[in-house]
């Protein structure tokens, strides 16, 4: 047992140590690309270095599997140097054996990622996407999609605008909601304008409404009286296609615990939910996965140095690696495709790389 507090805590030592240097590298690197992005944008530096903030632990999440086998590289490098691997295995303890206490801070940390990393990156990067809305146009563009329908809020320099829309049509060319309200509100005031239509098609950067009645909601003037039919209208806007699939599509946005509702909300309103279901299953099996990268990084360096190739066999570890892990994203496409089950796409690549690394150590054991 202390043995295995003893691995446990440098393994755990590793990760942290790695993990601060590739955060520090990301950061600086993404400081640079908002820099290139914000190009031309009136933005201070303080807010720059806001959003690269927000982008942290989004970074954080997706370079865990290659934190894991890095830090169990540097770990069973370092004891075989010292030769603390000889004494170990001197004692009676087979190497597979001195991995538990790794792979239980593995999976505790995918446990963590999965339980408190997710939500945080899920709150992150919507918040990131707000900031960055507001310094482009001045005002957040938003999605959210409830019991009552999609609801959109785009920005603009000329004041904000909610959209709601009881339905989606479904069609792959183009944007088109059903049923849409739209109300805007002055720059620094209250409501201005509302809309009603039968329709609205996203082309370029402009809403197509069908069938629309303008009601303008200024000081003196009655609404109804007032009030306007046009058989097709145009109102601008900065949301794009790409930006409102991706909010519907991006999983990656929402909490772990708000994607069972999402996903039963999202079939109500007619959309696809195979990206949300593969992606909550993913994340479920992170822990697994985490350990099998634990397990790769093991399975080439709990050699003693004095045999060699050690150079080629940390190689051989980040290679492998890096294979599972594109592997998993290719299942993580197919399923969301539906050209493989959900379960399969998200527990298969995991669950294989476990067997597959706990093959080749008990291979190293007995050979």
């Amino acid at each position: 047992m202390i043995l295995d507090r003893y691995l446990a805590w440098r393994f755990l030592q590793s990760f942290l140590l790695i993990g601060a240097v590739f955060l520090s590298l990301i950061m600086l690197i993404d400081l640079i690309e908002q820099l290139r992005k914000f190009e031309g944008v009136d933005v201070t530096f303080g807010q720059l270095f806001r959003l690269m903030l927000l982008n942290a632990p989004a970074a954080v999440n997706e370079i865990l599997p290659l934190l894991m086998i890095l830090s169990t590289i540097v770990l069973f490098v370092g004891l075989a140097r010292s030769s603390e691997l000889v004494v170990t295995r001197a004692t009676g303890r087979s190497g597979i054996r001195a991995l538990l206490g790794p792979v239980l801070v593995a999976l505790i940390i995918g446990g963590l990622a999965v339980s408190t990393l997710n939500p945080i990156v899920a709150a992150t990067s919507n918040r990131y996407q707000q900031v960055a809305d507001t310094y482009r146009t001045g005002g957040p563009a938003a999605l959210s999609l409830s019991g009552e329908g999609l609801w959109l809020r785009q920005g603009a320099p000329q004041g904000q605008s909610v959209i709601h829309a009881t339905g989606y049509d479904g069609v792959e060319s183009e944007i088109k909601l059903l049923d849409v309200s739209i109300l805007t509100y002055a720059p620094k005031g209250g409501p201005v304008r509302r809309i009603q239509a039968e329709s609205a098609a996203l082309q370029g950067d402009e809403w197509v409404l069908t069938r629309a009645k303008v009601w303008p909601l200024v000081a003196g003037l009655n609404p109804e009286t007032s009030a306007e039919l046009h058989e097709t209208l145009r109102v601008p806007t900065t949301l794009t296609e790409d930006r409102i699939r991706d909010s519907l599509g991006r999983p990656s946005g929402i909490s772990v615990y708000d994607l069972p509702d999402t996903i039963r909300q999202l079939k109500q309103a007619g959309f696809s939910t195979k990206r949300h279901e593969v992606w909550l299953q993913i994340e479920l099996a992170r822990p697994v996965f985490l350990m099998a990268m634990v397990l790769v990084g093991a399975a080439f360096t709990m050699r003693h140095t004095r045999f060699g190739g050690t150079g080629i066999a940390v190689l051989t570890a980040v290679l492998l690696g890096f294979g599972l892990y594109f592997i998993r994203n290719f299942a993580q496409i197919l399923g969301e495709n539906g050209q493989l089950p959900v379960v399969f796409a998200a527990w298969a690549p995991p669950v294989a790389s476990v067997l597959l690394t706990v093959g080749l150590l008990l291979h190293a054991e007995d050979g």
